[in-house]
């Protein structure tokens, strides 16, 4: 199967059509089901029409995309969110994190996320949250503490939604510095958790 999505027909699909003339907590109630959510209707979706450009992106057949911002959010989301929702609960489902991550840092380093909405900037530092490397770790929370802070001076009203998403990469920063890996991640990677790691997955808020 050919890969037939393109940059603005997944960024639409993923922000909404609209996305760029809305404010940002309408963008976000809307989507928020669609990107926080589970769902096997939304899953058996994103698989049938994305699969085949992840596999393209996989295989290198959508490099150009990387040469501006837009196309460069458009491979971190089908490398980093849409493995989660295809093979949801499997090793796959992680699959393409370490070339997500390389289209982050890639992006960074041309100053590509300060081209973006304050939203899409959310989605191009996921792969640094989603890391089990302290230093992406160290590097998202000062992202997201950056974003937080810039969009919130911007727009007031939406400043308690970026203050949450620093939350969110407070928490990952947290479990990999104490673990060094996700606990949540071991049963299906196959990995044998510890007993403090046990534990720690019977508390609200181990996983993600």
């Amino acid at each position: 199967m050919m890969a037939t999505e393109t940059i603005e027909s997944i960024l639409a699909f993923w922000f909404g059509a609209d996305a760029a003339g809305s404010d940002v907590n309408t963008v976000a109630g809307r989507q928020s089901g669609l990107w926080w959510g589970k769902d096997a209707a939304v899953d058996q979706t994103i698989k049938t029409r994305f699969e085949a450009s992840l596999l393209a992106a996989r295989d290198n057949k959508l490099d150009d995309w990387a040469e501006s911002p837009a196309g460069l959010l458009a491979l971190i989301l089908l490398l980093d969110q849409f493995p989660r929702n295809i093979y949801r609960d499997s090793a796959t489902a992680f699959d393409f994190d370490e070339l997500a991550r390389q289209c982050c840092h890639l992006g960074l380093a041309q100053g590509y996320d300060q081209q973006l909405s304050p939203l899409q900037r959310v989605f191009f530092y996921l792969p640094l949250e989603h890391s089990e490397d302290i230093d992406d770790q160290e590097h998202s929370v000062q992202l997201f503490r950056a974003l937080a802070k810039q969009a919130g001076k911007d727009d007031p009203a939406a400043k308690a939604t970026f203050e949450d998403y620093l939350k969110f990469a407070d928490r990952h920063y947290a479990i990999i510095a104490r673990f060094g890996r996700f606990p949540h991640r071991n049963a299906v990677l196959g990995r044998a958790s510890t007993a403090e790691e046990t534990a720690f997955l019977k508390e609200p808020h181990s996983s993600f």
